[in-house]
């Protein structure tokens, strides 16, 4: 960028940092407070090896009276020191003695990613410019065809491009996450696969808070047989990872269940799935699973360090209580080689049963450190106007256990509500 007309360049003997500060008030923007509010400063990297180049950027950006503070280093070398000091844009010389061709970009661009950068060409080699560009710089500028006015643009519509592209950067990547996570969602809810029309099925999940997916997940399938097979599992942990985790579990469930597997083959094939899959030795899944009998008079019961099922009698009848949990088991994945034991379960005519993942009974009752736990939580529905309706019932109380935990549940909540109508 050569001197130009009318300019005395001063040869700089060191790098320094230079102000450039825009001229004072006129009498209108006095008689106008509002007109006062300065632009903010831009801070500006000039990386430029040739002194008289750089003491003309400094004098045209005075000139355009551009709020703009600028460091000035010779090389790359020095560049890569200033990465971080809050830099917003980087002149850049193409022709630096320590950086051939668009390497020196590259590099920059790399450890400096949410910076724009406009680089510096000469007219023997304005195509390179266009490289530069399409390497990931925002623009390109010749030296000796730059006035104040433009090089003040050219910084400031580079800064605001490069917010712009990492605005959209952002929104691609959010975007991207939200259909994993839908992906993942659709894993971890599955439509419940039955048959029997006396049969009918609620189900509910909510992540916990500061969580876009939990490890819960549940299923329901009924099988050629007529058995009726229910399942609610969490997976230690929220996020991704043990989401997917999750939806691992209830896939191979469902594939084993579908391919006839016993019953009590069942939790030891999925602990084998769990330690293969797991990231760490430290995750763990606790499990309930209900086995209805084609009578629908009976059930069993798998715990694995899980909470029991509750049983939901009809209006004017005793309860709700919770089904036994003596035969509780350990969670998947803690100890190998367990066999889990079972319980029957005698059902009675027009039953109704919810199984539901410990997030909803772990929220607080009100500013004390006291649970809801599962007495609190049958007292929500034996309190409950919406007790006839399981669909009600179940937002009810979800709703009233996030109320007097004073806000959204910490962990998630998966609940299952499976009920059977007698047939007349």
């Amino acid at each position: 960028m050569g001197s130009g007309p009318g300019y005395s360049p001063t040869i700089l003997t060191r790098d320094q940092t230079v102000l450039v500060r825009r001229p004072g008030p006129t009498v209108s923007q006095l008689a106008d407070p509002t007109a006062l509010a300065a632009p903010p400063t831009t801070r500006v990297l000039l990386v430029e090896d040739d002194e008289g180049d750089a003491f003309l950027v400094r004098e045209l950006l005075l000139e355009a009276g551009a709020p703009v503070e600028i460091e000035w280093v010779r090389s790359l070398t020095a560049a890569r020191e200033a990465s971080g000091t809050g830099i917003q844009c980087v002149l850049l010389d193409l022709g630096l003695p320590d950086a051939a061709g668009l390497s020196g970009l590259r590099e920059l661009l790399e450890r400096m990613p949410g910076v724009a950068v406009l680089v510096l060409t000469g007219l023997a080699d304005e195509y390179r410019g266009a490289e530069a560009v399409a390497a990931g710089a925002q623009d390109y500028l010749v030296k000796g065809q730059v006035d104040g006015q433009l090089l003040a643009r050219s910084i400031r519509y580079a800064v605001e491009r490069k917010r712009a592209d990492e605005q959209l950067r952002r929104l691609y990547a959010s975007e991207l996450r939200a259909a994993e996570n839908a992906r993942l969602e659709r894993g971890l809810l599955p439509q419940p696969m039955t048959s029997d029309p006396g049969l009918r099925v609620v189900t509910r999940y909510r992540p916990g808070r500061d969580a876009v997916l939990g490890g819960d997940f549940y299923d329901v399938v009924e099988t050629a047989d007529g058995r009726l097979h229910v399942l609610v599992g969490d997976v230690a942990g929220h996020g991704p990872d043990e989401a997917a985790l999750g939806v691992c579990l209830r896939i191979a469930w469902r594939t084993l269940v579908l391919a006839g597997m016993e019953q009590d083959r069942l939790l030891p094939v999925l602990q084998d799935v769990l330690v293969q899959e797991r990231r760490s030795d430290e995750v763990f899944a606790t499990l309930c699973m209900l086995v209805v009998d084609p009578s629908r008079r009976e059930a069993r019961l798998f715990l694995a360090g899980h909470p029991a099922p509750l049983s939901l009698p009809g209006s004017g009848e005793p309860g709700p209580e919770q089904l036994p949990d003596d035969l509780v088991g350990p969670a998947l994945g803690v100890l190998p080689g367990v066999v889990w034991g079972s319980r029957v379960v005698p059902l009675q005519p027009d039953w109704r049963l919810m199984l539901f993942s410990d997030g909803l009974v772990e929220g607080h009752r009100g500013p004390g450190p006291e649970r809801l736990g599962v007495i609190g939580l049958l007292e929500l529905l034996r309190a409950s106007a919406h007790y006839g309706d399981a669909g009600s019932l179940v937002d009810d109380v979800i709703g009233r256990a996030q109320a007097l935990h004073g806000g959204e549940l910490t962990d998630d909540v998966a609940v299952v509500v499976v009920s059977c109508q007698a047939a007349s």
